[in-house]
């Protein structure tokens, strides 16, 4: 019963294999690598963008910030929302790699943002002339950290505000595939067909070993973000291991279907915690990720049991907690949670 995080989780047998497969012989290194090659051909498929530039990094962490530091100033507003993992959850890697740029939290109900509020953080940057921070871009999680999915007519009115000001769009996609799988969108529609210009691919929360994609539908930023990976410290001179986790993980749509299984399991638990007397939920279960409460003394009986998951603060008497599922969640966890949690 183990519900802390999908980064909890091992890695997915076929992407092992891989792995394994790829450590026979010789291949060249820095991304010049066969498998990079496929990996590049495949995600310019799935995404109907057959000039976008593909590139793999280690950790979302860095995704997101080369990223960023690729369409932002040092002395740009980087607009996300209040609870963006960028903002409470990567420990100022936006701001260093940038060199400065400012994050500007943008608030919206169940971690996302509002088309309005977003208006109006817009209208308020850059007012003093060249005493402010200047706009710079915006951001946007998929799915978000409070669980929830931006379809992408939602995503389109965001970037439609970001339009207004000929700003770049990113979108951080850690969970991507869970997105996908929990609207039925094609990454086309969920990215650059909604105004998204990059988007970090997510693969190491749902069943690679350590493993994200930059896909930029701009091939003219290819070459700066190359130079800003390899400054930064981020090109693996052994990058087969990165293209061998992400080949396998394409391959015959198995990252769709892991992410469906995550977002089945967490449905799961929802419907079980549905009527459940002093438990709700804070935030509609839309993916793989659940924020229930319950009644005070509930944690030390599903801890008393083995179950495993972050608290979270909670009104007096109440308590709370985050409950994240991932591809190899069984439906036995999820009943035997359930079945601790009714007492």
């Amino acid at each position: 019963m183990w519900f802390t995080s999908d980064n909890a989780s091992g890695a997915a047998p076929e992407v092992m294999a891989a792995i394994a497969r790829a450590n026979e012989g010789y291949a060249r290194s820095y991304g010049a690598d066969d498998l990079m090659t496929e990996v590049t051909a495949e995600l310019r498929r799935l995404f109907e963008a057959p000039e976008a530039a593909v590139y793999l990094v280690a950790t979302g962490t860095i995704a997101n910030s080369l990223c960023l530091a690729l369409t932002c100033p040092p002395w740009g507003a980087v607009f996300c929302h209040q609870h963006a993992h960028v903002a409470e959850d990567e420990c100022g890697a936006p701001e260093f790699y940038t060199n400065g740029a400012k994050l500007v939290l943008v608030p919206g109900d169940h971690g996302r943002m509002a088309p309005a509020a977003l208006r109006d953080a817009l209208a308020r940057t850059g007012e003093l002339g060249v005493h402010s921070v200047q706009r710079g871009m915006v951001t946007i999680t998929n799915v978000t950290e409070a669980g929830t999915v931006y379809t992408p007519a939602e995503i389109a009115a965001l970037t439609a505000e970001a339009r207004a000001h000929e700003l770049p769009c990113h979108l951080d996609g850690a969970r991507f595939a869970n997105a996908l799988a929990a609207t039925g969108a094609t990454p086309a529609e969920m990215t650059w067909k909604a105004g998204i210009d990059l988007v970090s691919f997510g693969g190491t929360k749902n069943g690679c070993m350590g493993v994200e994609a930059v896909v930029i539908f701009d091939p003219a930023k290819a070459w700066e973000f190359e130079l800003r990976r390899k400054r930064g410290g981020h090109l693996f001179s052994k990058h087969r291991y990165l293209s061998a986790q992400m080949a396998a993980y394409l391959e015959g749509g198995l990252w769709l279907r892991l992410a469906a299984h995550a977002n089945a399991m967490a449905a799961r638990l929802a419907a079980g915690m549905a009527g459940m007397p002093g438990v709700n939920l804070r935030h509609p279960v839309q993916a793989n990720i659940l924020f229930p409460e319950w009644t005070a003394g509930t944690h030390a009986r599903l801890e008393a049991a083995g179950a495993a998951y972050y608290p979270f603060p909670a009104p007096e008497g109440r308590e709370a907690a985050r409950l994240v599922t991932s591809w190899n969640t069984t439906e036995a966890d999820v009943d035997g949670f359930l079945t601790a949690l009714r007492g």
